[in-house]
């Protein structure tokens, strides 16, 4: 479901696929070749949501934001959003991956190449640089990864989601 709220139309940029059961609300823009998945929520209500190209939010995800200047999220390039992941007000670099069940909370920031591991909570207002994997409960610092670990564990996911979103949006 794409649905307007106030005066906010979602922005859905070319070859987008959004799940029947997913729901995109208000104040969201999404860049090309983003997939949506099943009972996913992007809600754009109290700030906005901008997502770059590439980006795949999978299964059951929740992306929502929070007033203010850094309520915004803000997803760049070729991200890729776990299974049942929250990712509530915060801003992800290009080539991320948020692990499946993990949270990350208000006012963080991860850093372009970085890995949130599956279930991991990134406690508000932390900062992961460039190319580090955090893991556990609260998230801590685990290793930094090098930029061919990147290319070869997170860019193939994300081709692969972008041909999955194309296989759907042709059915």
């Amino acid at each position: 479901m794409v649905r307007k709220l106030q005066e906010f139309t979602p922005e859905i940029g070319k070859e987008c696929f959004i799940a029947e059961t997913a729901a995109v609300i208000g104040d969201v823009k999404m860049g090309d070749q983003c997939s949506i998945w099943y009972s996913a929520v992007l809600r754009g209500d109290v700030n906005s949501i901008v997502l770059g190209n590439r980006v795949n939010v999978q299964d059951c995800s929740v992306l929502h934001c929070t007033k203010g200047d850094n309520g915004k999220v803000i997803i760049a390039d070729d991200v890729i959003i776990g299974h049942n992941a929250t990712v509530h007000g915060v801003k992800v670099g290009s080539k991320c991956l948020i692990g499946m069940g993990a949270t990350v909370l208000d006012g963080a920031e991860i850093g372009d190449g970085s890995i949130v591991a599956a279930h991991a909570l990134v406690l508000s207002n932390t900062k992961i640089g460039p190319n580090e994997l955090w893991g556990g409960v609260p998230a801590k610092f685990i290793k930094k990864i090098s930029p061919e670990f990147v290319e070869r564990k997170i860019t193939p996911g994300v081709e692969s989601y972008v041909n999955w979103a194309k296989i759907y949006r042709e059915e």
